[in-house]
């Protein structure tokens, strides 16, 4: 697989072995607190048969594991919590703190990262989206690349984005138009986006709870392990929409009703967020005070970069998006210069020329 040029200059400065003397430096002279984003681990498919989005895949699962044992052994990681008490106490974070955390709630959350967090003793947080850990039901975008993918449809019609394209039969020129219609369909509204992709689970008679284990959540059940292994499990919202593109009533039940599950499922706890998709579009100042209002600690965006001072920004954390070809000297050289090694905040351009966010 392909890493580019970042990949390829990550693989130098790691074999190089100046990364450590770089991070004792670095751990001098800055301070900021590093959030790594994650979502699926899971061994890496081949794309032409994988029926899912590849661009959920993080890390396969040997990966992963040298990932949190280069955390284990050269960095401080954290909970998020107990930034958030730091924080509150007006206390500096330890030098080279770093903090895990994961998007969504596939079930391979559970089934292979929460058996390597535990046996390795990092922490880590699992922000859930209640709605779908309640139902069982795929994650709405995930679901709407499958549909593509798989479609015995030879076109594609979506009036919202004024699509009407035929589909390939390959698999990659299929993807490109499944990565196109995710872009596009985040300008909508949340409840235009959910309408559109209930109407072609309707017309390409493809129901989401027909759906493969593949795309699976976690249950209730493995949540509750996890939380009373040690593990900290934070708000996704319900059902996965994006916040600040919700009416007020939509938007106040996404977060209430998702505080709400928590509490029902695992007791009084502190609250945490990570909001949905998570880029400059997703979340905004109604988002961030309804968050804060109702006892949220602190919320994790999906901008890419650092936190110099998280309490300036702790309803608004930026972090490090892992992602599947991401090799050991990639991933190092980005803990240690996360601003030259670190994914891009990813952009698309649109047809009126602006820029949103294209991320998950």
């Amino acid at each position: 697989m392909a890493v580019g040029l970042r990949g390829q200059l990550g693989e130098l400065c790691y074999s190089s072995g100046l990364l450590h003397s770089l991070q004792r430096v670095r751990s001098w002279l800055q301070k900021d607190l590093r959030i790594l984003a994650y979502h699926r681990i899971m061994p890496l498919p081949d794309p032409t048969a994988y029926e899912f989005d590849l661009e959920l895949i993080s890390a396969p699962p040997e990966r992963f594991r040298e990932q949190m044992q280069l955390l284990k052994k050269r960095y401080n990681p954290m909970r998020l919590t107990d930034v958030a008490a730091a924080l509150n106490d007006g206390k500096s974070l330890p030098a080279d703190t770093v903090v895990v955390t994961f998007d969504d709630g596939y079930d391979d959350n559970y089934r292979i990262a929460f058996p390597i967090l535990r046996e390795l003793g990092v922490p880590a947080t699992f922000f859930v989206s209640t709605g779908h850990i309640d139902s069982g039901r795929p994650y709405a975008y995930d679901w709407l690349v499958h549909m593509i993918l798989v479609t015995a449809a030879r076109q594609i019609v979506l009036p919202e984005l004024g699509l009407d394209a035929a589909l390939p039969s390959d698999r990659q020129g299929r993807r490109a138009i499944a990565t196109d219609v995710l872009c596009r369909m985040k300008e909508l509204g949340a409840l235009e986006q959910a309408a559109m992709i209930q109407r072609l689970e309707r017309e390409w008679r493809m129901p989401s709870d027909a759906a493969p284990t593949d795309c699976r959540p976690m249950s209730w059940g493995q949540i509750r392990e996890m939380h009373a292994a040690g593990f900290e499990i934070g708000s996704h919202g319900v059902h996965h929409w994006m916040l600040s593109k919700l009416p007020q009533a939509a938007l106040e039940s996404e977060v209430l009703d998702s505080k709400a599950a928590l509490e029902r499922e695992l007791g009084a706890m502190p609250l945490l967020m990570s909001y949905p998709v998570g880029s400059m579009r997703a979340f905004d100042k109604r988002v961030i005070d309804i968050t804060r209002d109702a006892g949220f600690q602190l919320a994790c965006s999906y901008m890419s970069g650092t936190n110099p001072e998280p309490a300036s920004n702790r309803y608004a954390l930026n972090r490090l998006a892992i992602e599947r070809n991401m090799g050991k000297g990639w991933f190092a050289s980005m803990l240690t210069m996360p601003h030259l090694m670190s994914y891009p905040t990813p952009t698309y351009q649109t047809r009126n020329g602006e820029e949103p966010i294209c991320s998950h």
